[in-house]
């Protein structure tokens, strides 16, 4: 009998699509095409942002570890650079 795999949450579909664009990316050489996948990845940023923003949140030491692992993963530069 075939087993199923475990659903993947949005959040990973997210990163898994944002990681696939940026392999895509790295290959690509400037040109229009290559600015609609680099545009692709800041839409895919943004949405897992807004995501981030309209969950439900956690409460103590697991919702700042969370926040600061979303940071690292999403927005490398922006917040981390930002908090410290």
């Amino acid at each position: 009998m075939r087993r199923r795999s475990e659903p993947h949450t949005f959040e990973q579909r997210l990163d898994a699509q944002r990681l696939r664009l940026e392999r895509e990316l790295a290959g690509l050489p400037d040109g229009s095409e290559r600015d609609a996948v680099a545009a692709r990845i800041e839409q895919l940023q943004t949405a897992a942002a807004m995501y981030d923003f309209l969950s439900p949140r956690e409460t103590g030491a697991a919702a700042s570890q969370a926040s600061g692992q979303f940071a690292q993963r999403v927005l490398p530069g922006t917040i981390a650079s930002a908090s410290g």
